[in-house]
């Protein structure tokens, strides 16, 4: 089987697609892939991976070798799923792969939030500690996590790698119910309880119609004045104009993007632009260990593999 990869630039140079060429007969990369090139570059593929690159029907319908679609990520909003049914092209997906790295990410900001490292190290280098009359020099101190409460909206395998993590913290984990659940389930709290209660609120969940605009104005609005919100999850889920005004005027202390609704955003976005100081903002990195891209791609690899084997692994078009 031929393969293609038509967005290899999505991932370190650091990491092997070992796994992947060892599936096919032919592997070939390409580092970013524009509309107007994916049939070109995939007129011979079986096998066409993609990460963020859109195939919809009017590109599948002119790849008539094409096979299986391995997309490279958990999200599968870039593919016509039903228009890959349509023209007998099995589709994939992988998930799972990166619960530690993005647990090791919130609490990574958590951490730098509450125990401000930086701010420290830097009292040291610019000489005020050595000014200091007294054997410490606090600074602008710091706040322990044991006894927050850390409010998890999306409960799957990345939710709950933070819930381990937090409970080693001594936190206290409330885990979210669907916004507007008829029934809250065992072990879960209303999200209208969750929101009003939470000193962290991070979002694990997919973007769905539902989730679309979730932390708006008035979420914000019944946050702890106190409270850090974070997202690793779909830039989405947050109204971004809402975020920048309740953080302008202090409704929510800080928030922590790892997403935004444009990715690449324009040198102009609304956060970037208006960023203020209480908004940190990262490019889409959660996932991204070294780690975390080698077994997606590994289980990409694995993908193949089951496919060729007449199995259903991971197969999101059925």
């Amino acid at each position: 089987m031929k393969a293609v990869f038509l967005d290899q630039d999505t991932f370190s140079t650091q990491v092997s697609l070992k796994r992947i060429a060892k599936q096919v007969t032919a592997l070939k990369c390409y580092q970013q892939t524009q509309a107007s090139q994916v049939v070109e570059r995939s007129l011979d593929a079986e096998v066409l991976i993609t990460n963020k690159v859109v195939l919809d029907n009017k590109i599948l319908a002119q790849l008539p070798k094409l096979k299986l679609i391995c997309i490279s990520a958990t999200g599968i909003n870039n593919i016509d799923l039903l228009a890959a049914q349509q023209h007998h092209i099995a589709v994939t997906n992988v998930s799972g792969y990166a619960k530690q790295s993005v647990a090791q990410y919130v609490f990574a900001q958590l951490l730098n939030y509450f125990s401000q490292p930086n701010h420290h190290i830097a009292n040291v280098t610019h000489g005020q500690w050595q000014q200091s009359t007294s054997f410490c020099l606090h600074g602008n101190g710091s706040s322990e996590l044991a006894g927050k409460t850390i409010g998890i909206i999306g409960y799957g395998s990345l939710g709950q790698a933070v819930a381990q993590i937090a409970h080693a913290f001594g936190m206290k984990v409330m885990i979210s119910e669907r916004p507007n659940a008829a029934m809250v389930r065992t072990n879960r709290k209303s999200f209208n309880q969750v929101i009003r209660e939470a000193d962290i609120l991070t979002l694990h969940c997919p973007q769905t119609p539902a989730t679309e605009n979730l932390i708006d104005a008035q979420v914000l609005s019944e946050m702890k004045s106190s409270a850090v919100l974070i997202n690793t999850a779909r830039g989405a889920l947050v109204n971004e104009q809402d975020l920048l005004t309740a953080l302008k005027q202090n409704d929510i202390a800080y928030a922590i993007l790892d997403v935004l609704s444009e990715e690449p955003p324009k040198a102009n976005h609304l956060l970037l632009q208006n960023q203020p100081k209480n908004l940190a903002i990262t490019g889409h990195i959660a996932w991204a260990s070294i780690e975390a891209q080698q077994r997606l791609l590994d289980l990409v690899g694995d993908n193949i593999a089951a496919f060729k084997q007449g199995q259903t692994t991971n197969r999101v078009d059925l």
